[in-house]
């Protein structure tokens, strides 16, 4: 995630914000600029049901980013989950990330908006990682092939539980994993050492790109199975096994997690999510000039790294950065009192694997971000 600031006053500002804290200008991120905007705090038509800012720059003109004026997306105007807007509210009063959430929780508690927000937010940072990359998506209600849409639902009061999961584009996660306590004790029910929103918003859209890039390519199908297995395996077969007798001994020397040693596709997913945390916090790593040069006790300084040399064109260079940056990170928690930030140790075949991730998204986005289901008829 880059840096941003407050167009009006250059107040560092946060990916989240919808207020600069210095200045109070209202704050709107436009992801098709990759910009935060400051919007006058008094709308031009108080009366409208979305109502429409004028834009302010730090210079006074009137006009930034090319947009003059924007309505407030009408789901930050009645329930404040996002901070978008909308160039053009006659044709849609939705901003273009709340466009991607086909079913929403239903808002009658503050609770329920509460995580609902958190739920938009990973939501968010999620498509901005795809457009980091290049990857082209579009919400699958609006007709697009290969399209992508979110459904945040609650359990039921009889208690049937929702599954968190991805099927034909849509991805399900269930309402209640946006609750601290709750996933706090699943995160210890199940022994995973990592547990959040941004996880399994980043593994199922890892099933939903397979389906997308992968499984009708034969290249790259074969190359698939040659590293993650067969993917035709017996899933149900597998997911019982699994939850009988755990990952067998030995995983973290060919896997990335213990949960992906269950199926292929899980591999996969959990190799994709793992590939996004790395872009992501090497782009943050890098907005913020981080420089590391550790000392090894007894012998001489490790190579001086400036992580803003990095590039996400280059696995080598992408990796070469990624190690250093965990060991600080890891440093930093543990002098806090905190567990371990990244809790993973990459053996040579899971890098292998992220190494094919890779090449999957760079020739996705070297074809033009794949808009459409390769070989979907």
């Amino acid at each position: 995630m880059k840096i941003f600031s407050c167009p009006e006053c250059a107040q560092v500002v946060f990916f989240e914000n919808q207020s600069c804290v210095r200045c109070g200008s209202l704050l709107a991120f436009v992801p098709e600029k990759r910009a935060m905007l400051a919007l006058e705090s008094e709308p031009v038509d108080p009366t409208a049901a979305s109502p429409r800012h004028r834009v302010r720059s730090r210079d006074g003109s009137a006009a930034a980013g090319g947009l003059a004026a924007v309505s407030l997306c009408i789901n930050r105007v009645r329930y404040g989950v996002c901070n978008g807007v909308v160039e053009d509210a006659s044709t849609d009063c939705l901003c273009s990330s709340c466009r991607f959430t086909k079913i929403v929780p239903d808002p009658g508690s503050p609770e329920v908006v509460e995580k609902w927000i958190r739920l938009e937010g990973a939501k968010r940072r999620l498509l901005y990682a795809f457009d980091t990359l290049g990857l082209d998506v579009r919400p699958l209600n609006e007709g697009e092939p290969g399209g992508l849409s979110f459904a945040f639902l609650q359990p039921s009061e009889d208690g049937a539980r929702v599954v968190t999961g991805h099927a034909d584009g849509l991805i399900t996660v269930d309402l209640s994993e946006a609750d601290e306590v709750h996933r706090a004790k699943t995160k210890s029910d199940l022994g995973e050492p990592y547990r959040t929103l941004l996880g399994h918003l980043r593994h199922e859209s890892g099933h939903y790109f397979w389906d997308r890039l992968v499984r009708n390519d034969g290249g790259l199908l074969g190359t698939f199975r040659g590293l993650f297995g067969d993917e035709r395996a017996d899933y149900a077969a597998s997911l019982d096994r699994h939850y009988a007798h755990g990952a067998p001994s030995g995983w973290e020397q060919t896997h990335v997690s213990a949960y992906a040693t269950m199926h292929p596709w899980e591999d996969w997913a959990e190799t994709w999510a793992h590939y996004l945390h790395i872009v992501d916090t090497l782009e943050t790593a890098s907005a913020y000039g981080l420089a590391l040069q550790p000392h090894v006790v007894g012998g001489s300084p490790a190579e001086h790294l400036a992580v803003s040399d990095w590039s996400p064109s280059d696995f080598d260079d992408l990796y070469k950065a990624w190690v250093p940056v965990t060991m600080a990170l890891n440093s930093f928690n543990r002098g806090m009192g905190l567990s371990d930030l990244y809790p993973f140790v990459l053996a040579a075949p899971a890098v292998e694997k992220l190494r094919f991730v890779h090449a999957v998204v760079r020739g996705a986005a070297d074809a033009g971000g794949a808009t459409a289901e390769r070989g979907a008829s």
